[in-house]
Order: structure tokens, then C-alpha cells, then sequence
């Protein structure tokens, strides 16, 4: 066998093996526990279209997730992003775990939503004057959370 077709068996079989491993697999969604008094219907629209997969308890799992590696990725990526900032277990605003600097910083930055999440869901990019609306609605629905 030469080598080409060694090193591809192995790749195979490495990939076949990598299905086994439990991580990345579970993709049940916890129950919504509390989501934030949106300040309008349009920044709660826009925060489902362009942050919600990753930053709630709405997570819409696509097919790839399920397939290791990338469900390792995917996984990981919502795990972490629901521990910055959940919307579906609002802790009630500025000061209690979501913060209106933070968010500011990461959407006006572009870092939010990541380059992987939005080359895999063009439907997340959000045009100039969408991420503004979105970053006033989020910054006002944060700020007023906090004052109630």
C-alpha cells in the first residue's frame, strides 16, 4: 500500500473514532428562564437574527454539529458564549453579568458575531445601519434592565 493511501485509511479511521467521543453531542437546549424587557420588538428581532444561536437557550443546532470535530467547535463556541451573555437567563442587566460596554465593544469591533459563525450563517451579517440599531436597542434594553 503506498503511503498516500496509509495516511488516507488513517485518516478515515481517525475521523470514524473522533464520532465516539461524547463531547460536543449534546444539544438540548435548557428552558428559557428569563429573557431581558426588550426595549422594542425591533432590537429583539435583530438580536435573534445575529446573536441568538450562540447567545441563548434558542440555539438552532445545523447538521454539522453533530459531527465531530466540528461538534467539539460548536459545541465549545455556545458554551462559552452563554456564560458571557445569555438571553434566555437575563441576570437583570448592567452590573449582574451583562454589560453594555462589552457588548458596545464587541459589535462595534465586528468581533460579534465571529468570522466562522457568520461564513456558515450569512444571515447573521447585519449591514451598517442594522448593527447600529442593534448596539442602541442592546445598550438601552441592558441599561434599562438594570434600572428596574
Amino acid at each position: 500500500m503506498s503511503i498516500v493511501r496509509k495516511s488516507l485509511v488513517i485518516i478515515i479511521v481517525l475521523a470514524a473514532a473522533a464520532q465516539l467521543v461524547p463531547y460536543g453531542k449534546d444539544h438540548t437546549n435548557p428552558l428559557l428562564v428569563r429573557e431581558p424587557a426588550w426595549d422594542s420588538p425591533a432590537t429583539h428581532d435583530l438580536a435573534k437574527q445575529a446573536c441568538f444561536d450562540c447567545h441563548s437557550n434558542e440555539t438552532v443546532w445545523p447538521w454539522y454539529s453533530r459531527i465531530a470535530p466540528i461538534s467539539w467547535l460548536v459545541y465549545h463556541d455556545v458554551a462559552e458564549a452563554r456564560q458571557e451573555l445569555n438571553f434566555s437567563a437575563w441576570q437583570g442587566g448592567a452590573g449582574k453579568g451583562e454589560k453594555p460596554e462589552r457588548v458596545a465593544k464587541e459589535l462595534e469591533s465586528g468581533d460579534m458575531p465571529p468570522l466562522q459563525y457568520r461564513l456558515a450563517h450569512p444571515h447573521a451579517i447585519l449591514d451598517a445601519a442594522s448593527r447600529k440599531a442593534l448596539l442602541q436597542g442592546l445598550t438601552a434594553t441592558i441599561k434599562g434592565s438594570a434600572d428596574r
